[in-house]
């Protein structure tokens, strides 16, 4: 053991020697290169936005209408007797399962001074419809039946809890 660290005496000094050596050179050029990268970059801030000035508004509008109120005072349509709304006791007839754009007028049928009008379903059965039967989903009662058309008049809701009429058709051949 007193071997070794004999040698290793004598080697440490010769071994660490030229590393330390190599340690203690001048680091000029480090320092240049320093002063090079700061000098090279030289940062710019974007200038503040100009804002435009605040130019005022006036309302000229106070004497319309309020769009957030009911266009109709609801409290005068309840004053009304509503008479006009569906009639939930009635037996509903077979055309009344079905939209009334997915029916078909495909003809007519007179029999003395009746006129019958012949509506298809979209399961492609034909029904004979006469003035006063409904059809359609929204209580279409029948007004009218010519040879080319057939009239009704429709019961739906207004919007603001009450009904009203519409009038519509469907003409022979319609698809």
């Amino acid at each position: 053991m007193k071997k070794y660290l004999k040698l290793n005496a004598i080697l440490l000094p010769i071994i660490s020697g030229p590393v330390l050596t190599g340690c203690s050179q001048s680091v000029d050029d480090l320092y240049a290169y320093i002063d090079q990268a700061k000098s090279a970059h030289i940062g710019s801030v974007k200038p503040i936005p100009q804002f435009k000035p605040y130019e005022s508004f006036t309302y000229s509008a106070t004497e319309l209408r309020d769009p957030f109120e009911a266009a109709v005072d609801i409290e005068e349509e309840e004053d009304k007797d509503d008479l006009l709304s569906p009639d939930k006791t009635r037996p509903r007839q077979p055309l009344e399962s079905f939209p009334l754009d997915t029916l078909r007028m495909v003809g007519v049928l007179e029999q003395g001074s009746n006129l019958w009008g012949l509506i298809e379903d979209p399961k492609q059965v034909v029904h004979r419809v006469k003035v006063g039967n409904y059809l359609g989903q929204n209580e279409g009662a029948i007004t009218g039946i010519t040879e080319g058309e057939i009239y009704l008049v429709e019961i739906i809701p207004d919007g603001l809890g009450g009904y009203i009429e519409r009038d519509a058709s469907i003409a022979i051949g319609n698809e």
